[in-house]
């Protein structure tokens, strides 16, 4: 039986912890200079090396049945997780009617469907030179922002911007990741992030909304010639900063590496307790910089939850479509019962 790489799913971990971490610090870009700072540092790498690394395991698009496999996995538990947050947002937020636009993904919930656009456009780009594809990938993904409608809809902008990404991931191999795995990598690394810091620190005023993806250039308050420098400033950056990532990354196993098996469950459920939060007066509590401390805490509490076998055996049957892991815990249940 062929090992676990403990590297990709200690990386997926330490991504979606990321993901949530960067979700909650949102409410305190406006009130302090360093959470700003460091809210866009992380939008520099986590969701593009959540995507390069989809990519890079996406090697089956030529098996029978991958693409319904996928739609099974990603379209099916978007189209739930659209009815449910519409109920949750009506609810919360006290909305006077109720409506589901399935074709406006919800707040996070567009990484599902871009993730299945980019499989669908694999077919035919591996029909392509490598080189070829990724030259027309960055085009499509300039392209975009010259499109203002597209922002929203499925997507389609994400989509397209952030391809290139999934593409090059597609491409590599583990020898690729084993060139960052060495001590000399991992400091110029630590390096670069410092740099980063430092250069969004001293100049504040780059609006982060570039690191999303999600917006034409108009909306951005831009030309097409100058939308597309600043975006392909971004595109550098990015893969700069991804490959950083890769390079800080342990390789062992560790007690939250079995959990990276399981980021689509805290990604499709961190929303609630961060819509809760930001709904609260909770925000309140975190006056000061070492009150920012019990964000990481719970972050990183609030990540183990929801990869946890409790949560994801109530929960598989709504994103995975079967109830394997709970039958396995009822079962355990039961004769836990029966031998007391």
């Amino acid at each position: 039986m062929k090992q676990r790489d403990y590297y990709f799913d200690n990386a997926k971990f330490i991504l979606i912890f990321f993901v949530v971490f960067g979700h909650f610090i949102q409410s305190f870009i406006n009130d302090d200079q360093n959470i700003y700072t460091l809210y866009k540092v992380i939008y520099t790498f986590h969701m593009p090396a959540f995507i390069l690394i989809s990519g890079f395991f996406a090697k089956g698009i030529a098996e029978k049945g991958y693409i319904k496999k996928y739609a099974k996995k990603l379209i099916i538990p978007y189209l739930i997780f659209q009815l449910v947050y519409s109920i949750f947002y009506y609810f919360l937020y006290g909305k006077s009617t109720f409506a589901i636009e399935p074709l406006t993904p919800h707040w996070s919930l567009w990484f599902l469907i871009s993730l299945f656009f980019w499989n669908i456009f694999l077919l035919a780009f591996v029909k392509l030179k490598p080189i070829q594809g990724i030259i027309l990938s960055l085009l499509l993904g300039l392209t975009i922002g010259m499109i203002d409608w597209t922002s929203t809809y499925l997507s389609l902008t994400r989509t397209f911007v952030f391809f290139p990404l999934f593409l090059i991931g597609f491409y590599m191999k583990k020898e690729h990741f084993n060139l960052v795995k060495t001590r000399k990598a991992r400091l110029s690394a630590i390096i670069i992030f410092a740099l980063v810091f430092i250069g969004f620190h001293f100049f504040p005023s780059i609006n982060y909304q570039w690191l999303f993806g999600s917006k034409s250039y108009e909306a951005l308050g831009e030309g097409y010639l100058v939308g597309m420098a600043i975006r392909i400033f971004f595109y550098m950056l990015s893969f700069l900063m991804i490959f950083c990532f890769f390079a800080c990354v342990p390789k062992k196993q560790y007690f939250f590496t079995k959990f990276g098996k399981s980021t689509l469950y805290v990604y499709l459920l961190h929303g609630f307790f961060i819509r809760l939060f930001r709904q609260s007066d909770l925000p309140d509590i975190f006056e000061s910089p070492r009150s920012y401390v019990m964000i990481v805490v719970v972050s990183f509490l609030i990540t183990m939850l929801l990869s946890s076998n409790i949560i994801i055996s109530f929960t598989q049957p709504m994103i995975e479509l079967r109830s394997s892991k709970l039958k396995q815990l009822l079962f355990k249940s039961s004769t836990y019962t029966s031998n007391r």
